[in-house]
């Protein structure tokens, strides 16, 4: 499903669109019905797809070999509301998606660094890679539970 970086990253923009919905229509319901658990739904939801998407943006910079300003903008993207999709396509049109996981070392210099190949190894270790980077979300979800909501508790 995910076989390049393009797939990957077109699935999670759309699924931190799809999590801003759900945000947005527990706040419309709490503020509507006094039920608050909608917010606890939709924002929870929210919150884990939002690390997933930054996750993602990270991993598919680095194999892109993005400069610091598409890294930036994607990252940035999920805190804008459905700024995602348009990035998507900015990204895809201007090449930035194209091409496949660097799976091997090219002529490529950049190819040598210590950075480069642990990302290879990684990449083609796939579900193993899926698995740290699921863990380390799910491990920085549940430190963001704890610590709270943004703008504290009622």
């Amino acid at each position: 499903m995910f076989r390049t970086p393009l797939n990957l990253f077109r699935v999670l923009a759309i699924a931190e669109a799809v999590s801003w919905t759900l945000l947005i229509a527990g706040l419309i319901v709490r503020e509507s019905t006094d039920l608050a658990i909608a917010v606890t739904i939709g924002g929870g939801i929210h919150g884990f797809v939002f690390l997933s998407y930054g996750a993602t943006a990270v991993l598919v910079a680095k194999n892109q070999r993005w400069g610091v300003w598409p890294t930036v903008v994607a990252i940035g993207s999920a805190v804008i509301p459905y700024a995602t999709i348009p990035t998507e396509l900015w990204l895809h049109r201007s090449g930035r998606l194209a091409g496949n996981w660097r799976l091997v070392a090219t002529e490529d210099p950049r190819d040598a660094a210590w950075h480069d190949r642990v990302m290879r190894w990684f990449l083609s270790r796939a579900w193993l890679l899926a698995g740290l980077i699921g863990l380390a979300v799910v491990a920085l979800y549940a430190i963001l539970l704890v610590v709270g909501p943004p703008g504290g508790r009622d």
